[in-house]
């Protein structure tokens, strides 16, 4: 599953005079999955159902 927007990486990448190879945005998808994993684990832990800044 993807979930991150290649255009709006492309924009902030562009926005600050960069490119963007094509391997980045694997990484970065993994990254923010990781992030979402342990996010949606501490709210199942916390026995809510709602993400929240703080689980980040």
């Amino acid at each position: 599953m993807t979930l991150i927007v290649k255009k709006a990486v492309q924009d902030y990448a562009k926005m600050k005079n960069l490119q963007v190879s094509g391997d980045f945005y694997d990484a970065l998808d993994k990254k923010v999955e990781m992030l979402l994993d342990k996010a949606a684990k501490r709210t199942t832990e916390n026995k809510r159902k709602t993400l929240k800044s703080y689980d980040l």
